[in-house]
């Protein structure tokens, strides 16, 4: 399946000079003289949605930037969205806007935990989990996940279920998973919410990635819609950054049922962290209300899906190198523990590619390969992998 033709992915972007993370950190040269490749944290190489373009294009000729409220609009906008996406019914007032969803875990942890609490963390996981522990700073238990398959992540149930019964405040969930690409299907999710109602444990779940489904048999679940009782006792964090490809103009916001908790959670919200400003508002109001950016994302992740398919068959052909099959983002999994190798991250450096360290996520021997790029860096990227295999 290909992009429209009205979308263009193929044409690179030159992001060098833009002070792009991403492309800042690793610039210069390998060993064999080559530009190295970073393709490793998780925003994509593409122009965001011409009307989110056109809206802070307007927004740059209007000429003043003040301070800015959180238009109405938007609430609405994201009200609708969880209602056509999930069947999941909410409420304007139970949204609270964040700049992003890093420092939703941080607020979730540092307000509805007390020091004494213990967290539970599905591991491997995004970093800004352990972060968010660490920093606060709470116990919290790490919980390996099981693989179904050999390259799929699910929840382990009987882990949970000892890990639950050991004492817990909140559960700590990614859903779409983040680094696995796993999405978590509704037996899954219930299990886990009967047993955090047994437990009076709350839940903080990510749902970043929410809108970049690759699987055409597979759909996202948030874990607050599969009932009243479960909705009041989870923080959801969501964004359209990740989907829409606009961390640096964007927002995000978390979603809580229980004013009890919306409040403990809003209560130094904006000591702790700035408000969102008014190009996230605009940006974030762009991509869920114009039909021509729901059209662009469903051209990317057509582009995506393609994109993870030639990585997984590539992958797939070289020794030692073990990719799970994605399922949501734009993020490849791969397990090099096969290759001995102390750092394999350092390895592939040496042969210019960056990649994410699986330590990052407490799975030394892995790495993770951001394939939200133009296919021919992509395919220029697999072929580093190819030599840094020979080479190992």
């Amino acid at each position: 399946m290909s992009a429209p033709p009205s979308f263009d992915f193929d044409t690179p972007v030159e992001r060098a000079g833009t002070w792009s993370q991403r492309w800042e950190r690793f610039r210069g040269l390998d060993a064999a003289g080559r530009e190295i490749l970073p393709l490793w944290v998780a925003d994509m190489d593409f122009r965001a949605p011409p009307p989110v373009l056109e809206a802070l294009s307007r927004r740059i000729d209007h000429g003043v930037l003040g301070y800015s409220v959180l238009p109405e609009a938007l609430k609405e906008a994201i009200v609708g969205r969880m209602e056509r996406l999930y069947r999941w019914q909410i409420r304007p007032d139970w949204i609270v806007m964040l700049p992003g969803v890093v420092a939703g875990l941080h607020l979730a942890v540092r307000q509805l935990t007390q020091a004494q609490d213990k967290l539970l963390l599905p591991v491997p996981v995004y970093n800004p989990f352990r972060r968010a522990a660490e920093l606060a700073p709470r116990a919290f238990e790490a919980i390996p996940l099981a693989c179904a398959a050999g390259t799929h992540y699910v929840l382990d149930a009987g882990r949970m279920e000892d890990a639950f019964r050991r004492g817990a405040r909140m559960l700590m969930l990614c859903n779409p998973q983040n680094p696995g690409g796993a999405i978590y299907g509704r037996d899954e999710l219930a299990s886990i919410a009967a047993l955090a109602e047994r437990h009076d444990t709350l839940i903080c779940s990510d749902e970043i990635h929410a809108e970049l489904v690759l699987d055409e048999d597979r759909a996202h679940i948030p874990i607050a819609s599969l009932s009243p009782e479960i909705s009041r006792r989870t923080v959801t964090l969501m964004s359209p950054n990740k989907a829409f490809n606009i961390p640096g103009a964007g927002c995000a916001y978390a979603i809580i049922e229980d004013p009890d908790l919306r409040v403990a959670f809003s209560r130094e919200l904006h000591g702790l962290v700035p408000d969102p400003g008014v190009f996230s508002y605009i940006g974030a109001l762009a991509a869920y209300t114009e039909p021509a950016s729901g059209s662009w994302l469903a051209g990317l992740i057509a582009y995506l899906r393609a994109n993870r398919d030639v990585a997984e068959a590539e992958l797939a052909q070289i020794e030692g190198l073990k990719a799970w099959h994605v399922e949501a983002s734009c993020l490849a999994w791969i397990d090099a523990r096969a290759w001995g190798l102390p750092d394999p991250t350092a390895h592939f450096l040496k042969h210019g590619l960056a990649l994410s360290p699986g330590t990052q996520f407490s799975a030394p021997g892995f790495v993770r390969l951001n394939f939200g790029t133009q296919r021919a860096r992509l395919d220029e990227a697999l072929s580093r992998m190819r030599e840094a295999a020979r080479a190992r």
